[in-house]
């Protein structure tokens, strides 16, 4: 596979995804899945609907650039292995969207950002509401598997001595910079 290169941006907008979509997945699941009290399930749900709403800006920023990135990559030249990895990003990149998009449609009650913002809820409809939660939970799980994969990939990688942490490394872009 070609080593290509991942501008600071790129970077820096994959590790906020992925803090953001580690953090808000991992509490999403354990707050549905284990019994804690009601306050506890209340500032989970407060935070991850702040953090989601603040990251979607970001995350349209990033889907921008990964098809810009898409469009100047020479695809017809991608060996089969690239071309999975392609569609393995892209289909990580539709279910985010999907999960982002549901999320909000399955609001029931105004989106409060932080206390600082409140959005009205987009929909009313208690049914249509109801089915776009079905949607969000089941996208959610899909997303999982796919980060699963993702971080499972890396490792092969690694391990056959393809360098993506290295290139995907925060630490050595902000001391290369430091240096400038």
């Amino acid at each position: 596979m070609k080593a290509l290169g991942y501008s600071t941006q790129r970077v820096w907008l994959h590790w906020l995804s992925a803090a953001i979509i580690v953090w808000t997945l991992i509490s999403g699941f354990y707050v549905a899945t284990v019994d804690v009290s009601p306050r506890i399930n209340q500032w989970v749900s407060f935070l991850n609907v702040s953090l989601t709403t603040v990251f979607i800006p970001f995350f349209v920023w990033r889907l921008c650039v990964f098809v810009a990135h898409a469009r100047h990559t020479g695809v017809r030249t991608f060996n089969p292995m690239e071309r999975l990895a392609l569609l393995v990003h892209t289909l990580i990149y539709l279910v985010i969207s999907l999960v982002l998009v549901t999320g909000v449609l399955m609001m029931d009650r105004p989106i409060n950002v932080f206390g600082l913002v409140e959005i009205v809820q987009p929909l009313s409809n208690r049914e249509l509401v109801s089915r776009f939660f079905t949607i969000h939970m089941w996208a959610c799980v899909v997303l999982s598997l796919l980060v699963v994969l993702h971080v499972g990939a890396v490792i092969v990688h690694e391990l056959c001595g393809h360098r993506v942490l290295r290139r995907m490394s925060l630490c050595s872009r902000v001391r290369g910079e430091q240096r400038q």
